[in-house]
């Protein structure tokens, strides 16, 4: 799935209509703002035109920016961040107290997260 956000910043950004978007990429307005609210998925051909449209890459519509190897043991395996997960990691980094309860007990900081957001 694409990431909505992303979809409707890029086309703000090229300065384009939902309908407008839709007539170049061959879909109509409402599919591009079901795509936008991430409630329906484009499909491979149209996320090509997206791409092609808007100058993006897949990997920014996809939300995968960043490719983060975890090692684990003796085999590493790889997930993806975007860029906006690597900013808030960032930020957490820079609140020492919040950042080694999160990250030394996850599920307790996802906890008191939960709480303190209702």
């Amino acid at each position: 799935m694409i990431i909505g956000s992303r979809l409707r910043k890029a086309r703000k950004e090229k300065g384009l209509t939902q309908e407008v978007l839709g007539e170049l990429i061959g879909v109509g307005k409402s599919a591009i703002c079901c795509y936008e609210k991430e409630v329906r998925n484009p499909t491979l051909d149209n996320i090509v035109e997206l791409i092609k449209v808007l100058g993006v890459t897949s990997d920014y519509l996809l939300g995968t920016d960043k490719i983060v190897d975890l090692k684990t043991n003796k085999n590493p395996r790889y997930s993806t961040m975007s860029n906006e997960e690597v900013t808030f990691i960032n930020e957490l980094r820079k609140e020492k107290l919040v950042y080694e309860i999160l990250f030394d007990d996850p599920k307790r900081g996802a906890d008191l997260i939960k709480k303190k957001i209702g």
